[in-house]
């Protein structure tokens, strides 16, 4: 039973440094661990893999929303209130999300789902725009639970299959 335990807690870390850095794999690792790794149950490698994930992800979030200070290395210079076409098309998309809630749930939940557009860059717009933490959280856990959950069963359907 430790071993699975231990197993989990790697996954975790594993898991949330994926989030912060994308060079990391947790699709390859997940696979890995359902391959050669003990019986874990799919559902729980999800809940443990979108748990770290959306853990991650939120260090993003609050970074753009500006709850984070980020080192000053990664800080943007400030332009004196930047009134430039790129600021005006963000400000217009600011207030889409906050005018559709439906539609900005269902681009974050597809993103966390499909990775497309990628979730990272989503997980920085949203807290960039103010997408209330709750909305970014459940719609965020549920499309990576779906997504790791679906990664989790794959390999044995595809045994039971051939």
């Amino acid at each position: 039973m430790l071993t699975v335990i231990g197993l989990l807690s790697t996954t975790f870390g594993v898991s949330v440094a994926s989030a912060l850095l994308p060079l990391i794999s947790i699709e390859l690792f997940a696979i890995g661990l359902v391959l050669k790794g003990p019986d874990i149950p799919w559902w729980l490698l999800a809940v443990v893999i979108a748990t770290g994930q959306i853990g991650g992800k939120l260090l993003h979030y609050y970074a753009a929303r500006g709850v984070i200070r980020l080192p000053r290395m990664l800080r943007r210079k400030s332009e004196g209130g930047g009134k430039g076409r790129w600021r005006g098309w963000l400000e217009k998309f600011r207030e889409n999300c906050h005018r559709r809630p439906v539609w900005t749930g269902a681009v974050l939940l597809i993103s966390a789902l499909a990775s497309l557009p990628p979730f990272a860059a989503v997980a920085v717009i949203a807290g960039w725009a103010k997408v209330p933490v709750a909305t970014f959280l459940i719609t965020g856990f549920v499309g990576r639970f779906v997504r790791f959950g679906a990664l989790a069963i794959a390999p044995g359907v595809v045994i039971a299959w051939l």
